[in-house]
């Protein structure tokens, strides 16, 4: 291990991505504790700190550990990266209802680099909108030497500017960093929140619950890693083709279906969903049925489980479809041994498809409630280890550890695994 992180640095080429990725990611926990202008951050943390005990204190504590904590000192950069996810979410699921974008993304480089650039168009004006009405609902703590207007229209820019600071940044890291820039800001802002987690711990709980909580977030880790690098494959068999003089297929492949395809956008959504009301009750200052609504009630742990269950399936289904993988495979001459191509491909795709995607769906409704439980069990309520942030932190990790690799095995140099890089399972 020591001396694959020393050959990391005998590269040129890495080691200045390396330097460069932690350079910019120094910018970005720096901008953090940079509040908006014309904020009381005194005021607002005390707030801040009422509300976490209340209806929305699950939400705020679960979007603070995206933002890094720039919720809590109201920074430029609060509202992080998520409206550039937001949109990315936004523009993959209307691609696959809306032919015109279906074709861009066909077009090759040039389509690619359009349909980014809508994204960007829509993540300015998303930005906007969350940043305005975070401005609205912090209007109350502001300097007494700005008047509304002016406090609501310097924060809405600032917080907007800062997340088009941040969405430039991540695309520097992807051009002249290690791994996807904005997933790695996002990574950044969840690891950055572990250490308060850890002394959280060794304050509030006992050794023998400090050794159970880290065993816990031990085993979390291992099945993401198990679970994220799983796959099905499916063997697919290349006829041999005559094209003038030359002879192409008579190769053999396989189609990886990976166990969770969705990734964490089935949780984002289903949160989403599930926090709306809590943060109607609190903005309007009316109340809600506890029963069903409140964070962590069994009643919403139920309803959580079920929508995470179902999103799963739905962006499954949008991101992959059996009928254009059985049509591409066809295309290239190719098919699955013992199946004629067409329809019989697209149903042993699809029950392949089914029976994958029911694992990853139960694998990410514990995922999801995981956080509740550890925080039910411990009493410690500002808390959020396992879950999404796991999730995505492991993701990112494994991703930039390949890229990594990719680099020094270029180079003829041992990667962080002696075996190869990380191998799907079957």
């Amino acid at each position: 291990m020591f001396k694959a992180f020393r050959n990391v640095f005998r590269i040129p080429e890495l080691r200045d991505r390396v330097i460069f990725t932690f350079l910019a990611l120094i910018g970005f926990r720096i901008g953090i504790y940079i509040p908006i202008p014309g904020i009381n951050v005194e005021a607002w943390q005390a707030a801040l700190s009422g509300a976490a005990q209340g209806a929305v204190g699950g939400f705020i504590g679960f979007f603070d550990v995206f933002a890094g904590g720039a919720l809590s000192n109201l920074s430029i950069f609060v509202l992080s990266v998520t409206p550039y996810i937001t949109a990315s979410i936004i523009f993959q699921l209307l691609s696959s209802v809306i032919p015109s974008l279906k074709e861009m993304l066909r077009e090759g480089e040039s389509g690619r680099k359009k349909f980014a650039h809508y994204t960007r168009m829509l993540t300015l004006v998303l930005a906007f909108g969350q940043g305005l009405l975070m401005s609205i609902a912090a209007n109350n703590y502001r300097s007494p030497n700005l008047s509304p207007v002016l406090f609501v229209t310097l924060a809405t820019v600032s917080i907007a500017a800062g997340t088009m600071f941040l969405l430039w940044i991540g695309e520097l890291i992807t051009e002249k960093g290690i791994g996807n820039g904005v997933s790695v800001l996002i990574f950044a802002g969840i690891v950055s929140r572990y250490p308060t987690y850890a002394a959280e711990a060794l304050i509030g709980l006992t050794p023998l619950e400090w050794i159970l909580l880290a065993a816990v977030a031990i085993f979390i880790v291992i099945a993401v890693v198990a679970v994220q690098t799983s796959e099905r494959r499916i063997n697919i068999q290349y006829a041999k083709r005559v094209v003038g003089t030359k002879i192409y297929g008579g190769s053999s492949t396989y189609l990886p279906i990976k166990v969770n395809g969705g990734g964490v956008i089935p949780i984002i959504f289903a949160s989403a969903i599930m926090t709306l009301p809590s943060m109607i009750a609190g903005v309007t200052a009316t109340t809600v049925d506890d029963r069903i609504f409140a964070i962590g009630a069994p009643l919403y742990l139920v309803l959580y489980g079920l929508l995470v269950f179902f999103f799963t399936y739905f962006y499954s289904s949008v991101v992959m479809d059996p009928n254009d993988v059985a049509d591409n495979i066809r295309n290239y001459g190719g098919f699955i041994p013992g199946l004629r191509p067409g329809k019989p491909t697209v149903n042993y795709i699809t029950s392949v498809m089914t029976r994958v995607t029911f694992i990853g769906a139960l694998f990410l409704v514990v995922i999801a409630l995981v956080p509740y439980f550890i925080r039910g069990a411990s009493g410690m309520q500002q808390i959020w280890i396992g879950g999404t942030s796991t999730l995505i932190a492991v993701g990112v990790a494994l991703d930039i550890v390949q890229q990594i690799e990719q680099h020094m095995i270029v180079r003829q140099y041992e990667g962080f695994m002696k075996k190869g890089r990380l191998r799907g399972r079957r």
